[in-house]
Order: C-alpha cells, then sequence, then structure tokens
C-alpha cells in the first residue's frame, strides 16, 4: 500500500468509525467494507476488524455506561451464550471462497435494517424469555467470530425490531456485547495463528480517534437517521463487491 492510500485508508477508517460510534457500534462491519474496498487480503481483515473493534467498543461502552443507559440483566443472557460461539469462531479460519460470499451476504444483511428503521421507540419494550436470548446470543457469537463482525451490527437491530430494547439501553448493550465477543474472538484466531497483520497501531489509533469523536458527537449534534442510511450503502457496496469480486 502506497504512503498516500495509507492516509486516504486511515482517514476512511477515522470516518467509519465516528458514524458508527455515533449510534452506539465499534465500527467492525465498516472496517471491513472499508478493507474490502482497498483490497486487504482476507486473512488480514478479520484480525484487523477484531483488534479495532477491542479498542472502539472500550470507548463506546464507557460513554453509554456512564450515561446510565446499560442493563446488566439484559445483557448477560446474550453474553453467556455467545462468547463461547464467539471463542470457537475465532479460532475457525474459512477458506477465502467461503468467506467472501458469507461475509458479502452478512454486510447486506446487516445493511437492511439502517434503510428501513422506523421510529421504536414509540412501542413499548419487554426483555425476550432466556432460551431465546441464549439461542440468539449463541448464533451473532458464532457469526461475529467467523467473520470478525463484533456482532452489534447484529444485535441491535434483533433487539429492536423484537422490542427487547429501547434505542439507548439497546446501543449500549450491544457496545458491551461488541466488546466481550470481540475480545472472545480475538483470543480465538491468536489460538489458532499466534499472529496480527502489520501496520495496526496505526490503525488503531484512528479508528479510537473517530470513536471519542463520534461517541460525543451522536449524543448531541447528528441524525440517527442519517448516519444509518450512510452506513447502509457503505455496507451494501462493499458486500456486493465481496460476492461479485
Amino acid at each position: 500500500m502506497s504512503e498516500p492510500t495509507l492516509y486516504f485508508f486511515c482517514a476512511t477508517l477515522v470516518l467509519v468509525s465516528v458514524l458508527y460510534s455515533c449510534v452506539g457500534q465499534a465500527g467492525a462491519s465498516g472496517y471491513i467494507a472499508a478493507m474490502a474496498l482497498f483490497g486487504f487480503a482476507p486473512a488480514a481483515i478479520k484480525p484487523t476488524a477484531l483488534v479495532l473493534n477491542v479498542l472502539v467498543s472500550v470507548v463506546v461502552s464507557l460513554r453509554f455506561y456512564r450515561a446510565g443507559h446499560f442493563s446488566w440483566s439484559l445483557l448477560l443472557p446474550f453474553a453467556v451464550s455467545s462468547v463461547p460461539t464467539a471463542l470457537l469462531g475465532g479460532y475457525i479460519t474459512l477458506p477465502q471462497f467461503v468467506f467472501n460470499p458469507l461475509l458479502g451476504a452478512l454486510l447486506i444483511v446487516a445493511a437492511v435494517p439502517f434503510f428501513f428503521r422506523r421510529d421504536f421507540a414509540a412501542h413499548a419494550v419487554s426483555p425476550p424469555r432466556l432460551p431465546i436470548a441464549l439461542l440468539a446470543g449463541a448464533c451473532v457469537g458464532l457469526l461475529s467470530g467467523l467473520t470478525g463482525v463484533g456482532g452489534g451490527v447484529l444485535i441491535t437491530p434483533l433487539l429492536l425490531y423484537r422490542r427487547w430494547a429501547a434505542p439507548k439501553p439497546a446501543a449500549a448493550i450491544s457496545a458491551v456485547f461488541i466488546l466481550v465477543n470481540s475480545v472472545a474472538a480475538l483470543l480465538g484466531h491468536l489460538g489458532a495463528t499466534r499472529s496480527l497483520p502489520p501496520g495496526l497501531p496505526l490503525f488503531a489509533l484512528a479508528a479510537v480517534f473517530g470513536g471519542a469523536i463520534g461517541s460525543q458527537l451522536g449524543s448531541v449534534y447528528l441524525s440517527a437517521s442519517a448516519i444509518y442510511r450512510i452506513l447502509g450503502a457503505i455496507l451494501l457496496i462493499a458486500g456486493f463487491k465481496l460476492i461479485y469480486a
């Protein structure tokens, strides 16, 4: 990667991190989309996304926790079942002909709720039954580990569309869910490969910088509906690129 391209990629990471952190996300699917568009090798995409996800989710989790939107009782069933499956998924490295279509389809699925988001705040919410929460957490955790997506873009739409949580608690739960699953998936990946791609310190700096800005701006200035549509467009472009490359 040339020096100008490297700087442009880091600027893209900052933008993605700002946009995602505005809505309580760490940005893994956006980082994956950016890396796909910049031609990163599949072997480098998952570990890079996981490291950035861990760091940014710490920033976002702290902000939502301090704002009083977090619920341990709602998070725990999802987290308990998702962590072991995320660890398993992180240990597994998929071949490229499987990785690209799976990741592309996952990005497209993640994009859809951003375009058709409703006014979730108008509806009453109630937590899911324990078996359903455990099953949902296990499925999201496995997909998170396999692909390097922390699970936020999957768990948040699920919480909202099933009316298990209001928007701000859903964002808070998503941030911590992303953190624990990204750590588990990263440990699984390191257990299998014992290596990380080069360039991570610079990428991490860019992502954390964007996360710090976005987590501040999102609660005051920016329109969530506009952010969701921008993210949806990014995910769709990268998803179709992976599937039809």
